[in-house]
């Protein structure tokens, strides 16, 4: 298969958890579930009869992502980021994919962070 028109500098998280999101978070959020992460953005689906979200314009998006340390498994971080929409489309379930970019990135790559995690556990194991 062609990559070449792969525009991601990093590899994403997959993660199903809940999203709020709006243009102004004075106004009435919407939910969504993420589908995966980076640190500079974030994708999500949300209801098709939500709030359609064209490209370029400005959300602030608040989420949580894997804590992937200490005892609990359930621990998360709540993370709140602004951004703009750089993909919108339907997808097959009538739902709206989004991916946002973020303006500040977040000050981890998830992906590394839960592959540490796991070879630490992996070391706690043996």
């Amino acid at each position: 298969m062609d990559h070449s028109d792969e525009r991601r500098q990093e590899t994403r998280l997959d993660y199903r958890w809940p999203v709020w999101f709006s243009e102004d978070f004075a106004e009435t959020m919407t939910h969504g579930l993420m589908v995966d992460i980076s640190s500079g953005g974030i994708a999500f689906d949300c209801d098709p009869d939500g709030v359609r979200h064209p490209e370029g314009r400005h959300l602030t998006v608040r989420f949580s992502i894997p804590r992937f340390e200490g005892d609990d498994p359930t621990a998360t971080v709540s993370i709140t980021r602004t951004g703009h929409v750089c993909r919108a489309q339907q997808i097959e379930s009538g739902a709206w994919r989004v991916a946002v970019e973020f303006e500040t990135p977040l000050p981890l790559r998830p992906t590394e962070v839960s592959t540490l995690s796991s070879l630490c556990d992996g070391d706690q194991a043996s």
